[in-house]
């Protein structure tokens, strides 16, 4: 053999390899997709029935993600769940979608215009996600971190999903929200799917969210929507800030600021409202 043709061989033996793979990495994976299809953390019995594979199989693959910190496991209810490296990958994944990317230098030009803390939401596994922090002069004293999902009954952005979405999309979320909302719901929480439709509508006819006192008591909150060139819900811009500095008004200087920075954002996506595709047409006709 030429030292020409023991290159080729080499050459195919590498190939064969790459597309091969490595298979226990493949079966291992399934079990990362379950967890993250699920809304919720789940058995070892039923996570192996998700992967299709035995307990003990799924148990060996699980020990080792726990180790990665790929997957954690609750102490008391001993269910497993996506850990922080699954988290910080999902993140990084997020952040690095487009509309992100455009959003973030702008979204710090409007932290630094009306000093109030404003934020990036996607849709993500669970619902609407924080995926972008700009903390104000005056941080608010809320809870919410990176990765955190935002309820759709009672947070702005949440309620802006609801509007925008499909239904098909949401309902499940809703309803789960519904069932689990407590005997006492806390201000302005709808407590049935016609009371959360109306909700919706209102939203749909303002063009966005708001909340005051919502999810974070003395928190007032404006979630508006940025839209793709297709027409869809991309993301929703969030402002917050304590009720006694944060003028939640429609029409407002919060309100009217985040709007331009939307309009801006889905206009550099490719979106054309109303007036931009009438324009368009008469253009064109």
């Amino acid at each position: 053999m030429t030292a020409a043709e023991d290159d080729d061989t080499r050459d195919d033996i590498a190939d064969d390899t790459r597309r091969a793979g490595i298979q226990s990495i493949e079966v291992g994976f399934r079990l990362l997709q379950a967890l993250a299809a699920s809304p919720r953390a789940m058995m070892l019995r039923d996570l192996a029935a998700a992967a299709d594979m035995s307990p003990a199989k799924a148990h060996r693959y699980l020990v080792s993600f726990q180790r990665l910190g790929a997957v954690t496991q609750d102490a008391v209810s001993q269910r497993y769940d996506l850990g922080p490296f699954a988290l910080q990958l999902g993140l990084a994944g997020l952040n690095r979608l487009d509309p992100v990317r455009k959003a973030r230098p702008i979204l710090s030009q409007l932290r630094d215009e009306i000093d109030q803390t404003a934020g990036i939401a996607v849709w993500g596994n669970h619902g609407p996600t924080i995926v972008h922090w700009e903390e104000s002069s005056h941080p608010v004293s809320a809870s919410l971190r990176l990765g955190d999902v935002m309820p759709m009954l009672n947070s702005a952005t949440g309620r802006l999903y609801g509007a925008y979405l499909s239904r098909r999309q949401t309902l499940p979320l809703i309803e789960r929200e519904l069932a689990t909302r407590g005997t006492v719901p806390l201000p302005d929480m709808p407590v049935s799917l016609d009371e959360y439709d109306a909700i919706c509508a209102d939203v749909r006819e303002h063009g966005a969210a708001r909340t005051r006192g919502g999810v974070l008591p003395g928190i007032n909150a404006i979630s508006t929507p940025v839209f793709d060139a297709n027409g869809h819900l991309a993301m929703a811009l969030i402002v917050l800030g304590a009720q006694s500095v944060f003028d939640a008004e429609w029409g407002g200087t919060v309100d009217r600021r985040v709007r331009d920075i939307a309009r801006q954002i889905s206009s550099e996506l490719g979106y054309l409202d109303g007036n931009q595709r009438a324009g368009q047409t008469g253009q064109t006709s």
